[in-house]
Parts: structure tokens; sequence; C-alpha cells
């Protein structure tokens, strides 16, 4: 199946699509990986998905050489009202801010989360920041889990937003990590790579496949290890959607505290959320064309939570 992307997906069916429904066809397509099954489903029923430029319904089983357009609807405008919060700045010129994001913030608005965000705290202090990179995402140009604390980089101006996201786009951004994982991996250095997408089941959850999915690269360094921890240092070179706890439990060391990857191995006592932290971004400014760097020291469960593991091994 070739595709092209603009807003509009575009693409044939091949021979291996022959007889099965639309949906399964479409979901299946690595470059539509980020959008669920029921996504999907709700495109084709509201008219979005066309087979041979005609409209057909859930049920229609697609034959070899369909040309089937799917069409990304724009969101639809939120009316966001700026929230004062601590925002952890460690860096802000006209450009572009970066910050140091707590565990438990989200980043942008969606369903269930239309007031406490990141992005409602980001439009009290800049206040022209609004419309830039769209109306839903105002400067988001990445994005850490709700759960994950660490560095983030927000655009101020169109410019900027452009040069950020064609850098992450051309993985010309340096992203390391730091998580502390439940046993050992099996060696001090080693490389993940695989595929990601959708889990076949849990279409809320990611997970490494062989058909469907997106490639995912991630690169560890075991920085220091416990009884039955570890402490590991991570660069991703791919930012596949939750890529780093689903690689960390693909090898057998999910990160503790990761309550959908991890099952009851990353579950220990006292700790709330998945101890993964952004530790440092490098990119170049979109302006000045300078490197900058930044760091955000470890957070204090995470601290915690280390000083117990040393404690214990006494």
């Amino acid at each position: 199946m070739n595709a092209s992307y603009s807003n509009t997906y575009e693409m044939y069916a091949g021979p291996h699509d022959q007889g099965h429904r639309l949906d399964k066809v479409l979901h299946s397509n690595s470059h539509l990986a980020e959008l669920s099954r029921s996504r999907i489903q709700k495109l084709i029923k509201e008219g979005h998905v066309t087979v041979n430029d005609r409209e057909v319904k859930l049920s229609y089983k697609v034959h070899e050489n369909d040309h089937i357009a799917v069409t990304i609807p724009s969101p639809r405008r939120l009316i966001l009202k700026p929230e004062k919060m601590p925002l952890g700045i460690l860096f802000e010129d006209e450009q572009l801010i970066v910050i140091n994001k707590e565990a438990g913030v989200v980043v942008h608005p969606a369903a269930g989360n239309n007031q406490g965000t990141l992005v409602h705290g980001l439009l009290h202090h800049c206040r022209d920041l609004a419309g830039i990179g769209g109306v839903m995402r105002p400067g988001i140009v990445h994005r850490l889990d709700k759960n994950t604390s660490g560095v983030l980089v927000i655009a101020k101006t169109d410019l900027a937003h452009q040069s950020l996201v064609e850098q992450f786009k051309q993985r010309q951004v340096r992203k390391i990590y730091l998580a502390i994982v439940a046993g050992r991996p099996p060696d001090r250095q080693g490389v993940i790579e695989t595929m990601i997408g959708r889990h076949p089941v849990h279409r809320k959850k990611m997970a490494v496949v062989t058909q469907g999915g997106r490639p995912a690269y991630s690169e560890y360094e075991v920085l220091e290890t416990f009884e039955n921890a570890a402490l590991l240092q991570l660069v991703i070179r791919t930012g596949r959607t939750h890529q780093i706890r689903v690689h960390m439990a693909h090898i057998g060391c999910p990160v503790i505290g990761d309550a959908v990857y991890g099952g009851k191995k990353a579950q220990w006592p006292g700790v709330a959320r998945q101890c993964l932290h952004a530790a440092q971004l490098t990119f170049t400014h979109p302006l000045t064309a300078e490197i900058l760097e930044f760091t955000a020291p470890l957070p204090a469960d995470m601290k915690a939570l280390l000083a117990d593991l040393a404690h214990r091994q006494g």
C-alpha cells in the first residue's frame, strides 16, 4: 500500500488487502498508526473516507487496487481559559520557552482534560501564544506523558514552531531520559530496535508489533544496579508514543510504577507514577542557529526511590 501525507492520506490497496474490512486495512497501514481503530471507524461513518471517490459503509470489503482516501478533519476550536500555574522555566526568549514539566501535568487539552493542562498555564504566561501551531496545542512541538517529568520546549512564534517541528522530524533533536526499571537488562549497554504500533487487542495501548507499526530505536546504558532494579540512561532516536515504556517492558525490565505496561513486576511500594524523566534536550535555536542544551535535575520522588534501593542493598 503506497501512501502520501497532507491533510489527506491516499493509498492503493494491495493484493494482501483483498477481502478485508476497510477499517482493518486502514488500521494496518503504518502511516495511520497513531489512529486507533475506533477513530478510523468514526472517520468512515462520518464520510471522511472514500473508496474510488465514493463514500462507503463501515462493512465495506476492500478490493485490490481500490483507491482509498482518508481525510483527517481539523480539530474543533476550543475556547481555552488561561490558568496561572508554576511552569518550572529553564530558559525563555522571544522565540521559545523551555520548561521542566512536573509529573502529573497533562501537556495539552483533550477529551477529559479541558483544564489544568500545561497549555492552559502557557497561555497565562505567554499572552501571545494562542494560535501558534494550532488552536488545540498552541506552541506544542513534542510532548511528555502525563506522569513523565522533564525537559520540554515550546515555540512562541510561527518561525520557531516550524523550525522545531522540522528538527524533531529530521531527528536532529537529542533526547536523553533517565528511568528506574524493575530487574536488570542483560547487558550494560544495548540497543532496542523494533516496530511499535497499536496493541492488537487493547486499543489505548501501544505494543511491539511485526506488522502495521513504525520503526522505534532506543539506546540504553546501565548507570547503577541494585538487587532487583536498575537506573538507566536512554537515548531515543525516534519518538513513538510510549516508546521507552514499551521497549523496557519488551526486554523484561519495565519502568517501575508503569501501571499500563509494567504489570505486577513494575508495582513498587510508595511509587505513584512511572519513574521516567526527560533529563536532557539538545536542539538548534530557530533564529540564532546556536546549539542549546538543557538539563532537568532528577525529581525528588525518583531520588527518594534510588536512595531506598541503595539502602536496601546495604
